[in-house]
């Protein structure tokens, strides 16, 4: 049947056919917003994985994992007999994604199991790995994500070679469909160089924010040097900057790539021509597996991953000091390998020193090494580091086993959230700690207080909004609980309006130390009094729903410099931009508001109510389509969809003007007018714009603020 007869609707069912987005490129796409929709997700509605994961028997897992690392299967054997240094990779590359900018990326989703992370060149044949830990996720079923199983396996295969771990924690819960909003770069090929279409880079070498690699498709660098040239110094300062914005320090980066490195194997001896497509491409037969040798057999000597062809040290299956030995006490020169990748070996080596081939034992090959290995060794700051952990093994150890633990678990959110017997009780400050807050106060003393303080309605809303919106989802950072908006750097960010902030501050203060509270719930109820005032005003009754219990974080349990990543530098919910962006104002609310954790309809009912309630920063009249400023209404719809008014450019911001007199009523911003502009967001502000509609805007309002101020109390729905 030809494909004009055929009737099937092909656009709807494989994308080929034109998207909305396709049509009409520059419209708003609220994906992002709605990408982990309910009906993707085939669990019960009850399904609750946190209370799940506590009956799982760890015992038992870890035995079986640990009895999984020498069963080598012929369809993909072991390296050696072991699976250690595969699973190692495999959990490396789930966590190793993760960036402090945005908190995107990461173990704690699973989402290693989609595209495009399935199908990542750096990422080739872990597909083995995740189906050789099948039967092990069948076993234990609903107990066990796949994104805890994931994390779980590298750990105890380091454990199963040697290393003492400092520990692992579950309770990461899977996803059901890619995160395919992630900006993860806009090159267009895989693996293009810095001078291609879309590089990332621009000035002397400055990568673009967020991203935390070097080029689409690697988890940080090329292995080959950069851009695939060999040059360990330049590599150096590509691994510097990947890793901090990984959150790691120097030492820390050492650490890790010398323990990656200490065991398994790179792969290159074979022909990557002779390769199938990756998992996505990849024909129906090849039930979701790729880079398949359907041409000679592609598995133990002869297989093909990155390229690269070796081991770095003598005993690859043993946790030991063999990296920096091997490393620090040879030379080394630039070579090819079998497959045509740039790799390091030693000029002149002992054949005892020599790793054993991984299928025949009598047979000796050289080790290699990656340029990045080489930065070790070159880079002064590098070297000094790797000589200290040569000397102290002992030491090294323990910064790996720590440094491991924070690279699959920097996403997990704070230590409240672990779960599991081998879950580390020592507080770290990278998990952002707070301390109990107390909660036998009287609430109701507390407002009134607020209530008598003086503070406006805009003054305590915008205090508790700017305490509260630095939670990011992504990795479950920032939000209200620790009062950090009261330490540095928080409290003179120019988002927080640091004047406005230290006046309401002052107020709060004595407020909370004279009854008790902790000022983390003073601010947030200083905000919900605000909100129940407002709505008074309008004509509604309402009790913002406040949970006590938040405490305030100290200096000492701050690591300052890593809040730096949190500070805004754009909120379209008060209408405020600190610069002129390349991007969008709305595109900019967008990533805000999925990092918040909210959904389309929140984003809608809380910009209609920020807007009456003068939240705007600075005090700007963008928006603020209302001439009760300070009273919860609709206006901001009403006024919004009236077709009274005609709306114009002017500027840098829009005005509003009545049809007949053509005065200008007022002015708005694109993050105002597109609620009226785009499709489905005006089909949300007409719900709101409706006579009868007023008091479902209110407690619409309430639900979407309480989610805010509650999104980082893991102690409510742990």
């Amino acid at each position: 049947m030809s494909a004009k007869k055929c009737p099937v609707m092909h656009g709807a069912v494989t994308e080929v056919g034109q998207s909305n987005m396709s049509w009409w490129p520059k419209t708003l796409n609220l994906d992002i917003l709605h990408q982990h929709d309910t009906k993707t997700n085939p669990m019960d509605a009850g399904f609750n994985y946190r209370e799940q994961v506590k009956t799982l028997d760890f015992s038992a897992l870890k035995q079986d994992l640990t009895e999984l690392m020498t069963q080598s299967q012929a369809w993909w054997p072991a390296d050696w007999g072991h699976y250690g240094g595969l699973m190692i990779r495999l959990s490396w590359h789930a966590a190793g994604s993760y960036r402090i900018a945005d908190g995107r990326g990461g173990a704690a989703t699973g989402n290693q199991r989609f595209a495009p992370l399935n199908s990542w060149p750096d990422n080739a044949n872990l597909d083995k790995a995740r189906r050789l830990l099948w039967p092990i996720k069948k076993k234990y079923g609903n107990k066990l994500s796949w994104a805890d199983l994931i994390a779980y396996a590298g750990t105890i295969a380091y454990e199963s070679m040697g290393l003492k771990t400092f520990g692992f924690a579950f309770g990461r819960e899977d996803i059901w469909h890619p995160e395919k909003d992630i900006y993860w770069g806009a090159e267009q090929e895989w693996l293009a160089p810095s001078g291609s279409e879309g590089s990332r880079y621009s000035g002397e070498r400055d990568l673009e924010n967020p991203l935390a690699a070097v080029m689409m498709g690697l988890i940080y660098v090329n292995p080959e040097g950069v851009d695939g040239n060999p040059d360990p110094m330049k590599t150096a300062q590509d691994i510097r900057e990947t890793f901090k914005r990984m959150a790691m320090n120097d030492e820390e980066t050492v650490a890790l790539t010398a323990g990656g490195h200490t065991v398994g194997k790179t792969h290159g001896n074979g022909d990557a021509a002779e390769l199938g497509p990756e998992p996505e491409a990849a024909a129906p037969e090849e039930q979701g597996l790729g880079w398949n040798n359907h041409t000679r057999p592609g598995i133990g000597r002869n297989t093909v991953t990155s390229g690269l062809e070796g081991a770095w040290t003598t005993h690859p299956t043993v946790w030991d000091n063999g990296y920096f030995d091997m490393l620090l006490n040879h030379e080394w020169t630039s070579v090819k390998s079998p497959a045509g990748a740039w790799q390091w070996e030693p000029v002149d080596i002992r054949e005892e020193d020599k790793p054993v081939d991984v299928e025949d034992p009598s047979i000796r090959q050289n080790p290699i090494m990656t340029d990045a290995d080489m930065a070790m060794k070159v880079d002064p700051v590098y070297r000094e580091i790797s000589e200290r952990f040569y000397r102290d093994q002992a030491y090294f150890s323990e910064v790996f086993a720590r440094a491991w633990f924070k690279l699959t678990h920097r996403d997990m959110g704070p230590k409240a959230r672990y779960i599991g017997p081998d879950a580390p009780a020592e507080p770290l400050i990278w998990q952002d700690p707070v301390p109990a807050g107390p909660t036998g106060y009287p609430v109701q003393a507390v407002k009134d207080k607020i209530a008598q303080s003086g503070l406006s309605i805009s003054e305590m809303v915008a205090t508790a909004w700017d305490s509260a919106r630095t939670f990011r989802g992504s990795d479950l950072r920032g939000g209200a609980n620790g009062a950090r908006i009261r330490l540095e750097p928080q409290r003179s960010w120019e988002g927080n309006e640091p004047a406005r902030l230290n006046k309401v501050l002052n107020v709060l203060e004595p407020i909370a130390a004279d009854s008790g509270a902790s000022l983390a719930d003073v601010i947030v109820l200083a905000g919900n009094v605000g909100i129940e005032r407002a709505a008074a005003a309008a004509g509604v009754t309402v009790e913002v729903p406040f949970s006590p219990g938040r405490g305030d974080a100290t200096d000492d349990m701050t690591d300052a410099e890593s809040f730096e990543p949190l500070e805004p530098v754009h909120d379209g919910y008060r209408n405020w931009l600190k610069k002129d962006y390349a991007v969008n104002a709305e595109e900019l609310l967008l990533d805000r508001t999925q990092l918040m954790g909210l959904s389309a309809p929140e984003m809608t009912v809380l910009i209609g109510g920020m807007r009456v309630l003068g939240t705007n920063h600075g005090g700007t009249r963008h928006g603020v389509f209302t001439d009760r400023e300070g009273t919860l209404s609709n206006d901001f719809f009403v006024h919004l969809t009236d077709m009274n008014y005609r709306w114009q450019p002017a500027g840098d911001h829009y005005e509003i003007r009545d049809r007949q007199s053509n005065e200008v009523k007022w002015t708005a911003s694109r993050a105002d007018l597109v609620f009226g502009s785009n499709s489905v967001l005006r089909a949300y502000a007409e719900v709101y714009a409706q006579d009868d509609n007023h008091a479902k805007f209110v407690h619409d309002f309430v639900a979407a603020w309480t989610k805010v101020m509650n999104a980082d109390r893991f102690d409510l729905y742990a």
